[in-house]
């Protein structure tokens, strides 16, 4: 935390199915309770604009998406996303809480469709600059696991339509990250029960607190 920017950016990250969603909820609920100033976003997504690209990116469609589009879309998002909601946040000092960031657009667009990871870098400093999340959740499941919970859900987006190696890539990619920054990434075990999860974020959480 700095002067400049004194709220903090958590991030959850990991593939379809792992529990984002309801370790979401756990984490909202804990600030809640701990009274700290925060909002909930997503990626892609987040504002108006934002929205709009983020139906783009996750809609089936007959025409065939360019990974390099693809790419642009998602940054041209955060971009939008982060100038317009996020930064402003973190600098009255509110706590922001975000489904997914730049780590899913390694995984995704670097591992997964396989556009270059140091061109990834290239626009993640030129959107981003400085800013990096304070603490990434990584909840970690084989995609077998996750991709059964999700088909379960119901109709499946274009990403989640995927094949299991594309999801096996997306998931070397996330720990390789993790393991190369254990400062930032927290990783957990999604296949362990759901309160054995929400404790070790919990802990992690009472670490981040001013």
């Amino acid at each position: 935390m700095t002067a400049s920017r004194p709220g903090r950016f958590l991030t959850l990250e990991g593939l379809e199915g792992v529990g984002k969603t309801t370790n979401l909820a756990f984490v909202e609920s804990w600030l809640q309770r701990h009274e700290i100033p925060y909002l909930v976003t997503r990626e892609p997504g987040g504002t108006p604009l934002a929205e709009e690209l983020r139906h783009l990116l996750l809609n089936p469609r007959t025409e065939a998406v360019d990974p390099w589009c693809e790419l642009l879309m998602v940054f041209a998002a955060r971009a939008q996303h982060l100038n317009t909601l996020i930064r402003p946040a973190l600098a009255a000092g509110t706590w922001v809480l975000s489904d997914r960031f730049t780590d899913a657009t390694y995984a995704y667009q670097g591992a997964g469709r396989g556009l270059p990871l140091p061109d990834i870098e290239v626009l993640e400093n030129l959107v981003q600059r400085e800013l990096r999340p304070d603490c990434t959740f990584l909840l970690d499941a084989p995609p077998e696991v996750g991709l059964s919970r999700a088909r379960d859900r119901g109709e499946l987006d274009r990403f989640e339509r995927e094949k299991v190696d594309f999801f096996e890539r997306a998931r070397r990619i996330y720990l390789d990250r993790a393991a190369a920054a254990p400062e930032r990434y927290h990783v957990l075990d999604a296949t362990q029960p759901l309160a054995a999860v929400q404790q070790d974020m919990a802990a992690r959480l009472e670490a981040l607190r001013p």
